[in-house]
């Protein structure tokens, strides 16, 4: 039990030590940790460490090395990842097969396993530390701090690495001072609309109550987001701690997680820092004798993406259906229960403890004049590099895409990124060297939303994606306001007839004037943002559109209605493998002979195919296409 400050103090003196000693071997031992996130997990990590316990006690040498998983090391597309400490050898693309190599060469012999290294694309170079991979130069970590360092089920590790000590300074200043802290930093929500997190808890803080509360927006729900689950699955503490630092800030006494039921890994460890912190009496009552309480609480989110908005969450967590309400009053005067809350998503509240141990100069010292720190991007799509990054705000789409991402896969061009999820906008190569801050990603028809990057290609549509997009939106509007309910239907109906050949410039008129009309009218973000995609789209790609609609024809070959598949006769060899796999039975033979072959040519008949692609996977002379 940690009941006071020196408790604390020599708590946090002895794990700094002991975590220390364990990074850099002074302990006398070897530690092997492996990647807990989602992405590794479902790749077999868990079996991997297993193995690992197998192996080292069959061979007799479990005392050599501890074995211990922790969270997510960020580089998805490379895993499963072994780390082994204290020489930080990191082993990429693991499997169960590769154990007892890595027991017998590393960890007895002491000889690096070369064929499991990351290899630098184009360089050939073999590398085996974290930090001298590409991927990870440019990065800094103050959101995912301890994220593939620490075991996010053992508090102790998390006290190794600085917990609950921006905790403690800030009960050793008054309230008021706490949030000039937060103004000074300059830290603004992570969840996307970015309004200064200072100012928020100011609002709640002079609004009088008996009853105050906080929430962790965890519903993250844009396609490709994976930041908050990261966060909360490799150390949930940090925002746990930060959750307790804005309660004290502005008065509160209980704080409410409101997590996707679609996260079970996050929610589970989440449920074990929850309760090791009220073991040690870091949450609770009276906390570290300072009269200050705080307990937290867990609600799990039924999917629904419209709950991301703050009004439709706390709906939702009373036990209502979640459905926004107008605005004012603003949450900070009258939110859960009526009684004041701040809402802060997961990023936001990670970022706290940071700004509180180190302070707030230090944290503002990294980004813009007007987007000060990190920001942390599920980097997904057509990029060689997937996965989860840090950067400084300023850091331009081209370091993200190019220096840290890795570049396009296969020598394809870049066309386009897509930031902000479902509320964000496309953005072309013309702004790759723009910083990447708030501001100045919607000024030039984007946002930073929550922070999903999907990556596009010459191979891709951006009629279809606009489409792809607002069928998301439409299966997750709550339907509460006209304008989204059916101005965003009508939207998709328009995009459906151009990707089927059946627009016309009328509609492409009407399409801009309905998007208009949906953004100034509708009652929440949701539908506020629902048209960035298509606005964008059409802005910076209308040869798209227009070619969909005048000459009938996509030019990336992805929408179906306006492709079809042919053979090449002077490629055919006659063999005839597509014909035996085309489900819909629509190739033939023809009786064209081919100048270089005996066999005669297959042809496909277009009103029957179905487009499925089984042609082109099943022939080996690349003698089939798309036009």
């Amino acid at each position: 039990m940690i009941a006071t400050v020196e408790n604390l103090n020599q708590k946090i003196e002895e794990r700094t030590k002991a975590f220390d000693d364990k990074l850099t071997g002074k302990d006398g031992k070897r530690h092997i940790v492996l990647c807990g996130g989602t992405g590794c997990l479902s790749n077999h990590s868990k079996e991997i460490t297993e193995k690992f316990h197998e192996v080292m006690a069959a061979k007799g040498v479990q005392d050599l090395a501890s074995v211990n998983m922790v969270g997510c090391f960020g580089f998805c597309s490379q895993g499963p990842f072994v780390k082994i400490y204290p020489e930080d050898t990191l082993y990429r693309l693991v499997s169960i097969d590769d154990v007892e190599e890595i027991v017998t060469s590393d960890i007895m012999e002491g000889k690096v396993v070369e064929r499991l290294l990351y290899v630098e694309p184009g360089t050939d170079v073999k590398v085996s530390k974290q930090d001298d991979i590409n991927f990870y130069k440019k990065q800094r970590r103050v959101a995912l701090h301890g994220c593939g360092v620490i075991n996010p089920e053992d508090i102790n590790e998390a006290l190794g690495m600085g917990a609950f000590q921006g905790l403690k300074r800030a009960l050793s200043m008054t309230q008021q001072e706490v949030i000039d802290e937060m103004l000074a930093s300059g830290l603004r929500g992570r969840g996307g609309a970015g309004f200064p997190t200072g100012r928020k808890w100011q609002f709640a803080y002079n609004s009088q109550s008996d009853e105050k509360y906080v929430v962790c927006n965890g519903d993250e729900g844009d396609p490709g987001a994976f930041m908050d689950r990261s966060i909360l699955e490799g150390n949930p503490l940090a925002v746990i701690e930060g959750m307790m630092i804005a309660g004290y800030a502005i008065g509160a006494q209980n704080g409410y997680f409101y997590v996707r039921a679609e996260y079970p890994i996050a929610v589970n460890r989440l449920k074990i820092a929850i309760a090791q912190a009220k073991e040690a009496g870091l949450l609770g009552e009276n906390i570290l004798g300072s009269g200050f309480s705080f307990d937290c609480h867990l609600r799990l989110g039924a999917g629904a993406f419209v709950c991301g908005e703050e009004t439709a969450l706390l709906n939702s967590i009373m036990g209502k259906r979640g459905m926004p309400r107008p605005r004012p009053p603003f949450p900070a005067v009258k939110g859960l229960w009526d009684q004041p809350t701040i809402i802060n998503n997961v990023e936001t509240l990670a970022c706290v403890p940071f700004i509180l141990r180190e302070g707030a100069a230090e944290f503002a010292k990294v980004g813009t004049e007007r987007s000060k720190g990190t920001k942390v991007f599920a980097l997904g799509g057509k990029v060689n590099n997937v996965g989860l990054v840090e950067v400084p705000m300023g850091t331009t789409l081209r370091e993200l895409i190019y220096d840290i991402g890795g570049g396009i896969p296969d020598g394809k061009k870049f066309k386009a990124i897509q930031t902000g999820g479902p509320s964000g906008g496309c953005l072309t190569e013309e702004f790759l060297d723009e910083p990447i801050d708030f501001d100045n990603l919607v000024a030039k028809g984007s946002m930073m939303g929550s922070g999903g990057a999907i990556v596009m290609d010459e191979d891709n549509c951006m009629v279809d994606v606009a489409k792809f997009y607002m069928e998301f939106i439409c299966d997750e509007s709550c339907g509460k306001c006209t304008p989204c309910r059916i101005g965003t239907k009508r939207i998709l109906e328009i995009l459906t007839k151009i990707t089927e050949g059946r627009g016309t410039m009328d509609d492409l008129k009407e399409l801009e004037e309905l998007s208009d009309t949906v953004q100034k009218n509708s009652l929440c973000a949701l539908g506020q943002t629902s048209a960035n995609p298509v606005n964008s789209t059409v802005r910076h790609f209308r040869d798209e559109y227009i070619a969909h609609i005048v000459d009938k024809k996509c030019p990336a070959h992805v929408c179906k209605k306006l492709m079809e598949y042919y053979i090449d006769p002077d490629k055919c060899i006659g063999c005839g493998k597509c014909a035996k796999g085309c489900p819909a039975e629509c190739i033939t033979r023809t009786d064209y002979i081919a100048p270089k072959h005996k066999l005669a040519s297959f042809k496909i008949d277009s009103s029957k195919c179905v487009k499925c692609g089984a042609c082109i996977s099943s022939c080996r002379m690349n003698a089939i296409d798309k036009r």
